[in-house]
């Protein structure tokens, strides 16, 4: 019996793509197909060469990630993708529904029903913006793989299994863990294209510092005034070097005057380290920062939303989670 392949596409940031990948990884363990994460939109690699292989190692065998042998398969679900599997999110998103780059329901139209595991096509591809387990809620609780385990712990456990970063990013890492008394704190601040409070961050941060002086504090930031302010108010800051944005610019998005596989990875550098922090400060806005928290398995106290109680976000995400 030929087995069945799952194509996982997409679009947008790290943290967006890395979360929206995990729900296609269930979808795929939940469905019994074989996962191809296809991240060849030409945001951190040239376009049509896979960055997926080259930042992460990964228990998907090179076989299955260029995914070229199957860019002319028909039998494909949803079938708008028959003939088009070597595209990507954002140019099918483009040529077939130009109104819906906004639309918490247009990725419906790009990916399997996730309310169904018995697709009997070949090939089925899985793509959203955002991640999606709570749409699979009931595959979930249904299934003793995942009944007992949170969400946290789901994600937590794919980023360990398909998401070790490479061997420059690994290096990098290992040359930077706090050298300074315990604890670190660390602090996500995106603050060009989309800003998150400062206020509420730079008041969480004194707060921790009045209590624990010593501490190094390690900075992940897409801005260089921001960079500059928090290194002149606080001893100890530590940054990652890395190419700093023009305001206005995406935080850690894909940038053509620059290398960006290499901005990639420094962009995993500073989310893994993040992750690293006894502290996390950030925005559960920010799905860069949401992811560090998943990689960190932060205890409550030792994590610190500054957004936690907004209702627009929180409204926002039930809606993004079961669209």
């Amino acid at each position: 019996m030929q087995s069945k392949t799952l194509v996982i596409k997409g679009k947008g940031g790290l943290g967006n793509r890395i979360l929206s990948a995990i729900s296609g990884l269930v979808y795929a363990d939940l469905s019994g197909r074989k996962p191809v994460i296809d991240w060849r939109d030409g945001s951190y690699a040239p376009l049509g060469e896979n960055a997926y292989p080259l930042l992460f190692q990964s228990p998907i065998g090179d076989e299955a990630i260029g995914g070229a042998t199957m860019d002319d398969g028909a039998d494909v679900c949803p079938a708008i993708w028959a003939g088009n599997l070597h595209r990507q999110p954002q140019d099918m998103i483009d040529t077939y529904m130009p109104r819906s780059h906004s639309n918490p329901w247009g990725y419906r139209r790009l990916c399997v029903d996730l309310k169904r595991l018995d697709q009997s096509q070949p090939v089925a591809v899985y793509w959203s913006y955002l991640p999606k387990l709570g749409r699979m809620r009931q595959h979930l609780r249904r299934d003793a793989r995942f009944a007992k385990r949170g969400e946290r712990e789901v994600f937590a456990d794919y980023l360990g299994r398909y998401f070790t970063p490479n061997a420059r990013v690994r290096h990098a890492l290992s040359h930077m863990r706090p050298t300074a008394k315990l604890p670190s704190i660390g602090v996500h601040i995106r603050f060009t294209d989309r800003k998150i409070p400062l206020g509420p961050v730079l008041k969480t941060l004194e707060q921790l510092k009045a209590r624990h002086p010593n501490a190094t504090i390690f900075l992940a930031t897409d801005n260089a005034e921001i960079e500059d302010r928090l290194k002149r108010a606080f001893d100890k800051v530590i940054t990652h070097p890395k190419r700093l944005g023009l305001a206005g610019a995406r935080l850690h998005g894909p940038d053509t005057t620059c290398n960006p596989l290499q901005e990639a990875e420094n962009a995993l550098i500073d989310m893994w380290q993040l992750s690293r922090c006894d502290h996390l400060i950030y925005s559960r806005r920010s799905t860069f920062s949401v992811t560090s928290g998943y990689l960190g398995r932060f205890a409550p106290a030792r994590i610190h939303d500054v957004e936690r109680f907004s209702p627009t976000l929180w409204a926002k995400e039930l809606l993004q989670r079961y669209a």
